[in-house]
């Protein structure tokens, strides 16, 4: 059986290795349009901000090892630019020497991940304006940082946050032009008010209702223009979102949603048979939502791919779907989301009340607790739990991954209280913050 792999990253190589480790007959070739395999995408803006010595340190396991110690196949700079179904054949480039590659497959896994969006923007090509998504990124931002004082971020997403903390953290003067009214969108105004806040605490610049038109300079970036005034700048950050990397798969029938993920099954199965998808280049079952989604993560990809691969194998493993969790540290606070927010809830229509509540994370009479805001979402009729939202000091992990596993087991405001959650004074309160919420809202 030859499989083969488009793409070498989190959910193109846990495929591959969950192939190799169960079939020692099989062929797997992985093609790569980059040069690196198997990196942790997520760490590279502490690399920018030095707390990753080097870029080097987030490589997982080389070209190298998978070559030599796994027997794979895997290929670097062959960019993949069709796949035909018919004949199940994969074309490309070679970028070195510019050849025409042509490979068979019995199986294809397309694990092609996202690419950083980046509008039409008159200027865009100038130098000193960057995107982060790669190590080649990463390294160029780098090499561009030592004459720059002043850098302008270009959305207030996650990556722009993350961004905006490790500039600050090398010194850098920090501006965020953020076309919407909030930062961080995935939060509810009430909680990305604390976000700007703390932004603003931390001396950074932010821009609301401004929406980038263009850049100038000569040569080399100087000015960003928004539909409202102009700013000096000198090095600009895109960080305006992702789109799944699938324009390659225009004519092969493969069902995608409309921004491009391809819709997959509880099987990583695409529409056509012998295909398969995974990562950020596919589509995820929101159980909250009940309903396909595109929350594209790390983690997510990494389980998607593991799946892919035993399912190629033909040992069906169902993928059990995602509740939307997701977590990021903003200079000294923790951001934490899962589930539905209140602007997701209303677009699907559901009847739902809020409670928002200042707790601490540990007994109020211990030294050093700190205080966290908690937004829990359910619905109106019985209390079922649909999302929440925490932002604050230390301990908003350990919440929101309980609210991860309570959505994911589909529990009520009632069944919070009923948790057997671990307690001593320095660690929590003998009721959890989560289930001192969960008491408010049983009284009402």
């Amino acid at each position: 059986m030859h499989y083969v792999i488009i793409g070498g990253d989190a959910a193109g190589m846990s495929a591959a290795m969950e192939i190799v480790r169960q079939d020692s007959t099989a062929k797997i070739t992985t093609l790569e349009k980059g040069h690196i395999y198997s990196y942790g995408q997520c760490g590279l803006p502490y690399v920018v901000g030095k707390h990753v010595p080097s870029s080097t340190d987030v490589i997982a396991r080389s070209v190298e090892m998978f070559r030599s110690k796994y027997g794979i196949d895997a290929k670097t700079g062959y960019e993949v630019t069709s796949v035909d179904p018919l004949t199940k054949t994969v074309s490309g480039n070679i970028l070195q020497t510019r050849d025409i590659f042509s490979l068979k497959y019995d199986r294809l896994l397309i694990a092609t991940g996202a690419s950083p969006v980046i509008p039409d923007w008159e200027g865009k090509d100038l130098a000193g304006i960057h995107t982060i998504k790669t190590i080649p990124n990463t390294e160029a931002i780098i090499a561009d940082l030592k004459q720059v004082n002043h850098v302008t971020i270009i959305g207030g997403g996650y990556i722009g946050l993350e961004m905006a903390e490790n500039f600050v953290g090398i010194g850098k003067k920090v501006r965020i032009i953020q076309r919407s009214n909030q930062l961080a969108n995935i939060f509810d105004e009430d909680m990305s008010g604390i976000i700007l806040q703390e932004a603003i605490k931390q001396q950074v610049e932010v821009i609301l209702n401004e929406e980038v038109q263009s850049f100038s300079g000569n040569h080399r970036v100087n000015t960003v223009i928004t539909d409202k005034r102009s700013y000096h700048t000198d090095l600009v950050l895109i960080a305006a979102g992702v789109k799944p990397t699938t324009d390659f798969l225009k004519d092969t029938g493969i069902q995608t949603i409309p921004n491009g993920a391809i819709i997959v099954n509880r099987h990583l199965e695409t529409s056509i048979p012998d295909i398969y998808a995974a990562g950020d280049c596919a589509t995820h079952y929101n159980r909250v939502k009940q309903k396909d989604d595109y929350v594209p993560l790390g983690t997510t990809a990494n389980k998607q791919g593991r799946l892919a691969g035993f399912n190629m194998m033909g040992q069906k493993r169902e993928f059990k779907g995602i509740v939307g969790t997701s977590i990021m540290k903003f200079f000294d606070l923790s951001l934490g989301k899962t589930g539905l927010s209140e602007k997701e809830a209303k677009q699907l229509g559901i009847s739902y009340e809020t409670h928002l509540q200042q707790v601490n994370d540990i007994a109020g009479y211990y030294p050093g607790k700190e205080e966290m805001q908690i937004k829990l979402i359910y619905r109106k009729d019985n209390q079922l739990l649909l999302g929440g939202q925490i932002v604050g000091g230390n301990g908003v992990d350990k919440r929101i991954d309980v609210l991860a596993t309570a959505l994911f087991h589909q529990m009520s405001i009632s069944d919070l209280l009923d948790l057997d959650l671990a307690y001593s004074p320095p660690f929590n309160g003998v009721w959890d913050p989560l289930q001192q919420l969960a008491k408010r809202v049983r009284k009402k």
